[in-house]
């Protein structure tokens, strides 16, 4: 998983990818292809 600055360019990446956020982070998900998988968001 990537941590990446910007998640639109991580949702661009693939169709299949979806933006879901958990426990104040926002992740990029992928069921069709898992590398594309990424977060953005420290815990504090």
């Amino acid at each position: 998983m990537k941590v990446v600055s910007s998640i639109k360019t991580a949702k661009k990446r693939h169709p299949d990818c979806q933006v879901v956020k958990r426990r104040g982070r926002i992740y990029v998900i992928c069921k069709s292809n898992p590398r594309f998988k990424a977060v953005q968001g420290r815990t504090k």
